[in-house]
């Protein structure tokens, strides 16, 4: 037999209208993006081919939640089966650059720098390169309480999965 959920709980958060949890994942996602534009931008940390993917994977969950949080209750269990399935992807992507930051190959492939890009490649070839990203995927430029930014990323692209799959779990219908 379920039981009730507590008003406060997380349980009770997810049964909460539909709107509700997709704008918080919205928020969450632009939350991300800004603290990674944040760290590009103030901190001067050039972001690395893997990074803008995670980026771009970001951006696809927060539109796709977005979208769901705006359409009829018939497209929104598919909606949010889809920014699972990103959240997952952007996850592995996290997951292969913290292995490449925990074991880095003894050749680095993994960006040049926006100069070189720029002297090395006529201009319709160089700028496309420019906004994969330029840092090297196995450097850790950045960590907080241990962590660096791949593993962070990981950790938060596993939670949305995880609450898009909860709430999928409390809306079967």
């Amino acid at each position: 037999m379920p039981t009730k959920a507590s008003p406060g709980s997380l349980r009770a958060w997810l049964a909460s209208p539909p709107r509700a949890v997709m704008v918080a994942l919205v928020l969450w996602c632009a939350a991300l993006l800004g603290f990674g534009l944040y760290l590009q931008h103030a901190v001067g940390l050039e972001p690395c081919p893997m990074c803008i993917v995670q980026r771009y994977v970001l951006i696809a969950v927060a539109l796709t939640t977005a979208v769901a949080g705006l359409v009829g209750a018939g497209w929104r269990r598919p909606l949010a089966w889809l920014a699972g399935v990103l959240a997952i992807a952007g996850a592995a992507v996290a997951a292969r650059q913290s292995w490449l930051q925990w074991y880095p190959p003894e050749i680095l492939s993994c960006g040049r720098d926006l100069f070189g890009m720029i002297a090395s490649f006529p201009l319709q070839r160089a700028i496309p390169m420019i906004f994969r990203g330029s840092g090297d995927c196995t450097a850790i430029d950045w960590t907080f309480l241990g962590l660096t930014i791949a593993n962070w990323s990981f950790l938060n692209f596993v939670a949305m999965a995880g609450v898009l799959a909860a709430w999928l779990r409390c809306h079967r219908t």
